[in-house]
């Protein structure tokens, strides 16, 4: 995994370089392999007559409909989608034509909760929630060692640099004591 270094800023740099589970490859992965299995096996037993043709293509265009929704497409979602955590913030990439970025700055972090179901404790993996100030909200589904990530997210968080206060143009004036 290779994350565009120009996207960093200066000294920043990268703590954690997370892509989702491998579980989550696992279902699309076999339903691709199935539905080209089904077509082998179409080819090979439909006979070679115009019948088998139109059957032939029939079953084509199903399985390559079901095996591009349900196979491809999420095959192509988890493999293009990153979390990157750095000193001062959480980038979430992801997209195959359409590329989105999000970055999420630590010091506006108020709040991660991790949600982890029974297959997810045995993988260590986990659904991580970012909340941050002004309802903005980062989903950093089926994260490996999520437990781990919640902790370096918590350490980090700590460190950082608070958001500097806005100084106001026109201080209050001292007052006299006279």
């Amino acid at each position: 995994m290779s994350f565009p270094e120009e996207l960093l800023a200066d000294e920043e740099e990268i703590v954690l370089h997370l892509r989702g589970h491998w579980k989550a490859a696992v279902v699309p992965a076999v339903l691709l392999m199935l539905a080209v299995t089904g077509l082998v096996t179409a080819w090979v037993l439909l006979p070679p007559s115009e019948g088998g043709r139109i059957g032939l293509l029939m079953v084509a265009a199903l399985l390559f409909y079901y095996g591009s929704r349900y196979g491809l497409r999420p095959l192509l979602s988890w493999w293009t989608t990153e979390y990157v955590l750095t000193g001062e913030r959480l980038l979430i990439q992801r997209g195959v034509l359409v590329r989105e970025r999000r970055d999420l700055p630590l010091n506006r972090v108020n709040d991660h909760a991790l949600t982890q179901n029974p297959l997810d404790r045995i993988f260590g993996s986990g659904t991580l929630v970012v909340d941050s100030i002004g309802d903005q909200r980062a989903v950093l589904a089926g994260v490996p060692a999520a437990q781990l990530v919640q902790s370096t997210l918590y350490e980090l968080i700590e460190l950082a640099p608070a958001e500097a206060e806005p100084v106001s143009e026109d201080p209050a004036p001292a007052a006299d004591r006279g």
